[in-house]
Order: C-alpha cells, then structure tokens, then sequence
C-alpha cells in the first residue's frame, strides 16, 4: 500500500475519521442546471435535457449552483405567471439565495415578454427577493403595459428585499417596463447594464418609464450602487432616485436622449440623471436625509436637465460629471425648504470638477457660494470652452457595442483634446489622476477610453 494521504481506501477513512473527531461536514459540489428555449420543465436540466423555465430551475438548483442559459428567444405567456395580487401579475419570481443566472458561454438568451398581458394589472418580468444571486448576460424585451390611459408602470427587474445581488451585462430595450427598479434592499450592484428605447403604452405612463430607479424605502436600504450602465430613449429619465431614503452611487454611467423616442418627439420628463427630492408636496420625508453619489457620469441631449436634483431637501454629491447639450439646463441644482413644498435655490450641494457645455443653460437653480460647497466646475472657473476641446461631439458613438468584457465602449466623445482648458483644471478628490492635476468631467485624459 502506497503511504500517500490520498490512496484508495486509506484516504476515505481518514475523512470519515476525521469527520468523526472534530464534526466535519464534508463539501458539497456546486450544480449546474441547464435552461434552453427547447427545453421541458420535466428534464432533467442537464445540457443534454435542459429545462424550459428559469423557475423550474430554481426549484432543482441549491445554494452555490449555477443556472446556466441557453441562447435563443424565450416567450412565457400568462401560464407563466407565478404571483398575482392586486397590482401586479409576476412572471419569475426569485428567492432562494446565492444561485448565479448566466448566460451559457457566447450565447445570447432572449427573453421577450410580449405574450404576458394581463388584465389590469402590472407586470414584473423578474422579482428579485433573493440574496447574494448573480443575473448575467441575456436580454429582457416587450416587457408589456395594458392599461390604457393609466398612470401606471411596468418593470423587467423588481428588486424588493434582495441584497447583494449582482446585475452584470444585461440588456432590456424596446419594453413598457422600467429596466432596472429597486425598492428595498441592500448592497446591490448593477455593473455593465443597458436600457434603452423603453417608453410607456400612452401618455398616461410615458411619464413613469424610466431606464433605471432605485428608490430604497427604509434607511437599511444602503449601499446599492449602479456602475458603467447605460439609458437611452426612455420616455422618462435615464436615472431616476426619487423618494429613496438611503443613499444610492451612481458611478461612471451614461445617459443620452431621455424623454423623447427615436424620432425625438417628447414623451416624459426626461431627465439623464434624477437625484432625489420627496415629492415638493409637504408631505414628510426620511431624517436625516440621504446624499446620493453621482460621479464620472455623462448626460447628453436629454429632454430637460443632464443632472437634477428634484427638489431635493438639501444637497447631493456631485463629482467629475459631464452634461452635454441637456435641454433646459446642463445641471439644475433645484431644492426645496424643509417644508419640502417651497421650491428654493440649491443648497447643500458638493460639486466638484463637473464639466457643461453646449446647452443654453450651463447650470441652473444654484443659490450661493457659501450655501454649497463648489470647486473647479466649469461654470465658476474663468475657461471657455468651445468645440475644439473635445476630440469628438459626434453623439452616435454613445450607442457602440460594448467591449469583449461587458464595459462601456471606448470614445471619443466628450474626452478633452490636447490642450484643452479643462486639462489638469480640477481638484483633488482622492481619485487617481494624470498630471498635475485632475481633469474636469467624466475623462480624465490618459486614463481609460470610455
């Protein structure tokens, strides 16, 4: 007999031994399920007999497994809806914790929700109450509103009390449904997500369609972050952070074109990035209120403001972010008092580094010096900047495909061209930088191309 730890019979009852002595569980192997549009919900989910379903998946998938989907186009209709209440009609509804949704290797999955209309009601593609999941890599489309005339809504992801989840190289378009909508939970992070040309059924809910919300209702709500994603043609904002009462990050995203449809016929509010604000009605509001984070951002051609503070009662975070040609004003630093009903100048703001150009109004409804804390934003700072400081204003590269990895494509639009003066005109903001100091807006020159 061999004397090494792992031979044959020796090695099995060294482990049962052990286990014996010192209470040992002994591991279990993580799973792979298998989920393809030809498959049948009684397979038995391997990659030769894959399931139908992403449901019955769940139900034959344990903690530490992963679901692996199949490419080609999936069509549930209403014997797939799983939950039904008085507003809304759920179609997957995900919570066992800790179980990865991906895309099988290149393949592209397609799920077009265009068969589920139900009556009078909602429709949520996918309701995420699970914990520490992972949703990567497939498409969301034709999400559905049948409510004519309505002020309604329709969302692809719910979030409702899922934590530390993560939303990675997802693509929702062409839908009536919000793309990415949070209203409790924690530490969750969409990284690399795409939504774009979604707008409502009518004008009763053009108004409500937004490419992402996230609106935690309860101060343990922290720590959700949305990263590298993009919103366009919405018929709503781009980014919208209304009502939330605890802070959300918003960090190197882009928005373009929000509020109008493709033929740039105006629809919703259409706002790039919305940041706050609790109605200006009078009604109460989280204390203390929450600073939400938005940073190395771009705005561009939205209907009315690139960056808005939405009656916010006091200020936000604004850092290294770049407005472009916004409608009514590149950024509108618009609060309320803390009667939340009496619209005043912004105060209370941090605004670093931040970079307008080409709209008629740079920045608006900002009150003064001393009521916010304003550095190096191109606004106060003695520069004028005209085309040439930038390598490119061509707006159709904001659109590109994605690189190999699933982050933003690289551009040229809105980088600063050699010599610009918003070159090193920036200040410190404990972010790396190149030169003698940072650059004003979303890139900073010789760092990365997106």
């Amino acid at each position: 007999m061999s004397g090494r730890i792992g031979s044959g019979r020796a090695s099995a009852r060294l482990g049962v031994l052990l286990a014996g002595w010192i209470g040992l569980t002994m591991p279990v192997l993580a799973r792979d399920v298998y989920v393809a549009p030809n498959g049948s919900d009684g397979a038995a989910g391997t990659l030769q007999a894959p399931l139908a379903t992403l449901m019955a998946a769940q139900r034959q998938a344990s903690p530490g497994d992963t679901v692996y989907i199949r490419g080609g186009i999936y069509r549930p209709d209403l014997s797939d809806v799983v939950e039904t209440d008085a507003i809304y009609a759920v179609v997957n509804d995900f919570t066992k914790p800790h179980i990865a949704y991906v895309a099988y290797r290149n393949e592209v999955p397609v799920f077009d929700f265009s068969r589920v209309r139900p009556s009078d009601r909602r429709v949520t593609a996918f309701l995420v109450r699970c914990d520490g999941c992972v949703f990567r890599g497939f498409q969301v489309i034709h999400v559905q509103i049948t409510m004519a005339h309505r002020h309604t809504q329709s969302e692809a992801f719910r979030v409702q009390g899922g934590n530390r989840n993560l939303f990675d190289r997802l693509s929702i378009h062409d839908g009536m449904g919000i793309g990415w909508y949070l209203v409790s939970g924690s530490d969750n992070r969409v990284r690399n997500v795409d939504a774009y040309d979604n707008r409502g059924l009518d004008d009763g809910s053009n108004g409500n369609i937004d490419g992402f919300g996230a609106h935690p209702r309860s101060a343990a709500g922290t720590g959700n972050v949305i990263q590298g994603s993009r919103a366009w043609f919405n018929s709503d904002d781009g980014f919208d952070l209304i009502n939330a009462h605890a802070a959300v990050t918003i960090d190197h995203c882009w928005a373009f074109f929000n509020g109008y449809d493709q033929a740039f016929r105006p629809l919703g509010d259409g706002n790039g990035f919305k940041a706050g604000g609790y109605g200006a009605n009078g009604k109460p509001y989280p204390q203390p209120v929450p600073r939400h984070t938005v940073e190395f951002s771009l705005a561009v051609g939205n209907l009315s403001s690139g960056f808005y503070a939405n009656h916010q009662v006091g200020g936000q975070n604004w850092f290294n972010n770049t407005a472009i040609g916004n409608r009514r004003a590149d950024f509108n630093m618009l609060s309320v008092l803390a009667d939340n009903r009496t619209d005043v100048p912004g105060y209370g703001h941090v605004m670093k580094n931040n970079l307008g150009f080409g709209a008629r109004v740079e920045v608006a409804n900002l009150g003064r010096s001393r009521q916010n804390t304003l550095q190096a934003n191109s606004f106060q700072l003695p520069i004028r900047l005209d085309r040439h400081d930038f390598q490119s204003l061509d707006a159709g590269e904001l659109d590109a495909p994605r690189q190999a990895d699933g982050s933003l494509p690289r551009i040229r639009f809105a980088h600063l061209a050699a010599g610009s003066a918003a070159i090193d005109a920036g200040v410190d903001i404990g972010r790396p930088f190149h030169g003698k100091a940072p650059d004003l807006g979303a890139f900073e020159r010789g760092g990365a191309a997106y």
